[in-house]
């Protein structure tokens, strides 16, 4: 599929087939997590453990964006 053919398809077909595109990876063993996102959420977990960690909303989030 090309980007033309993508750009023709509806928002919601898009996210239909990224739905299923990702469907597809998440159960695919070949399609392991890198090893740094374990280091990063040890991190995390760690500063939460230590009243250290920052939590803001998803609107906040949005708008640093």
């Amino acid at each position: 599929m090309t980007i033309a053919e993508i750009k023709k398809m509806s928002t919601i077909e898009r996210l239909q087939v990224m739905e299923e595109l990702w469907d597809s990876l998440s159960h695919d063993e070949e399609c392991e997590s890198p090893d740094w996102h374990g280091s990063v959420l040890e991190e995390r977990r760690k500063k939460i453990e230590k009243g250290e960690g920052e939590f803001i909303s998803l609107e906040k989030l949005k708008r640093t964006w």
